[in-house]
């Protein structure tokens, strides 16, 4: 397992973290134990659209009224997050879902201090990351270098070395094929117009290409859309991780993360 980093904070040995998963399609929420596992029930309300930033702050609130108070937060975000504030988020940019970038939404967004404006609500020490290195840290094995792709309304990447979270790079913004981008092209709507077989192709295709520009020891394959593979077809280092991760991992992050938000 991951090394824990030099200086990090010191919590009880029952600490309790309230975990939150901010997805295009849904908002999900648990709290756990220091172990990872889940304390109560996992809820869920789907992502309201439009939906600037004081809505999501409104949404997640009233998602999480009724579950037991934790000593933190950690909350998975969609998009990427630099020192606590919103540098860019795709999904919730849109005016309705699948639909494209509003460019009002998009500047809305742009320098929101969700970590800070989430602390301040709980009133609870609050760390906001992107959702696949949230996911990630609930996987990771600290083994080498490990990578992070998860499937779902877009396609989230995350980078691990020995154990540590590396800074968030938007990997799938990159070209894929014939002007889409890696995140457009495995993305949820592009599942249904293509088909699962097609889909699954494509997949295929840029867990090579990642392979190929990294070298990763290890790929995790995670998200609502990973259960759409069949993991027969998949290279012998790739492991296929459950969407609970996008939660589980609200522990791990305090240790993992570098970057103070």
């Amino acid at each position: 397992m991951a090394t824990k980093l030099p200086g990090q904070s010191t919590w009880p040995k029952n600490v309790k973290t309230l975990a939150v998963d901010i997805g295009g399609s849904g908002i999900k929420a648990s709290v756990l134990d220091r172990d990872g596992n889940m304390l109560t029930e996992r809820v869920r309300v789907d992502t309201p659209y439009p939906c600037p930033p004081e809505q999501l702050v409104a949404k997640i609130q009233q998602l999480c009224d009724d579950l037991p108070r934790s000593q933190r937060v950690s909350v998975g975000f969609p998009g990427v997050i630099r020192g606590g504030k919103v540098l860019r988020v795709t999904a919730l940019s849109r005016l309705e879902y699948g639909g494209p970038t509003d460019p009002g939404m998009a500047a809305h967004w742009h320098g929101y201090p969700l970590a800070n404006n989430l602390a301040e609500m709980f009133e609870t020490p609050t760390k906001v990351v992107n959702d696949a290195d949230m996911q990630g840290c609930a996987v990771a094995e600290g083994n080498g270098f490990e990578f992070v792709m998860t499937l779902g309304t877009g396609v989230g990447t995350a980078v691990f070395n020995d154990g540590v979270l590396l800074p968030h790079m938007e990997l799938s913004h990159g070209s894929f094929r014939k002007g889409l981008s890696v995140d457009i092209a495995l993305g949820n709507a592009a599942r249904k117009q293509i088909g699962k077989k097609k889909w699954r192709k494509r997949v295929l295709e840029a867990i090579n290409w990642f392979d190929a520009m990294f070298l990763y020891d290890t790929i995790y394959i995670g998200g609502g859309n990973a259960k759409h593979m069949l993991t027969e077809s998949l290279p012998d280092n790739a492991k296929v991780v459950p969407n609970s991760a996008g939660i589980t991992g609200g522990v791990r992050v305090w240790d993992l993360a570098t970057e103070t938000s």
